[in-house]
């Protein structure tokens, strides 16, 4: 379904029932330019490997930080940290998102986890789309989720992990038409800090990706292909997921790895 949008009579399209088809981003032009003093931004899960790289970023982009999650303030010791208002909450229990969304402009979802099918579909599915329909009740502009790229066989080895993800990216789609985007990544390398330990995972991430995102045909072979499926830096995912945020151009919908490569490829030239 096409749109017109704004006094520029610029087209919007989009296909809620459609979460599989991702969108060529590439074609998409913005300007590297500080977003405006006003835009807020809640990272869900900012606390975690994902979540504090966003954070950060966003942060270096002049935008106001909070997070959310269900152990409150992070424990790193990054100066950075101390410039987060951080909130304690739980996205099973929607009440506990409505404080946190208060003046909020655009949210990142980087909530997901692993376990039973059961609660893999509860945490990836169920907690995202609880936040998804309160952000959308307050009046929240943008949101983006950070998803999954499809694995082939692994998605049957977890079902619940995969089947939440997807419930999640259609309520997305159907809450958020012209202010939703989905990132796809494969595996995201980068140091991961464990208590007081780093553990540079960019040690075996970083050769795969110089590898594999010349060996895009591989991920055609039938069930096992998704496995060759190019690991990406968490600085990448995390620039691509603040400019999502804050550029109210950036086009709604899926991102998957070789879009999240290529935008961030494109904005580094």
């Amino acid at each position: 379904m096409c749109r017109v949008a704004g006094r520029n009579g610029r087209y919007l399209c989009t296909e809620s029932n459609k979460v599989d088809e991702p969108f060529k981003v590439e074609e998409a032009e913005t300007v590297d330019a500080p977003p405006p003093p006003t835009e807020k931004l809640l990272v869900l899960g900012g606390n975690g490997f994902v979540g504090s790289h966003i954070c950060r970023e966003a942060l270096n982009r002049g935008v106001a930080v909070a997070s959310l999650s269900r152990s409150g303030r992070s424990k790193l010791h990054d100066s950075w940290a101390n410039s987060v208002t951080w909130y304690q909450g739980n996205l099973l229990e929607p009440e506990s998102l409505k404080d946190a969304l208060s003046g909020v402009t655009a949210v990142i979802s980087c909530v997901g986890g692993f376990g039973s099918n059961a609660y893999m579909y509860k945490i990836n599915g169920t907690a995202n789309i609880n936040a998804i329909r309160v952000a959308s009740e307050q009046g929240v502009k943008r949101f983006v989720y950070i998803s999954a790229a499809d694995f082939g066989v692994a998605n049957y080895l977890l079902q619940g992990y995969y089947e939440g993800k997807r419930a999640a990216e259609t309520e997305l789609l159907t809450k958020f038409p012209y202010g939703g985007v989905i990132l796809r990544p494969g595996f995201i390398y980068g140091t991961r800090t464990v208590g007081s330990m780093k553990i540079p995972l960019g040690v075996i991430g970083s050769p795969m990706e110089m590898v594999l995102q010349h060996a895009k045909p591989l991920t055609q072979i039938p069930l096992v292909g998704p496995l060759f499926t190019t690991p990406v830096n968490v600085t990448a995912v995390s620039k691509v997921a603040v400019r999502a945020a804050t550029d109210p151009v950036f086009p709604p919908g899926i991102v998957d790895v070789h879009g999240i490569l290529r935008y961030t490829q494109q904005k580094s030239r």
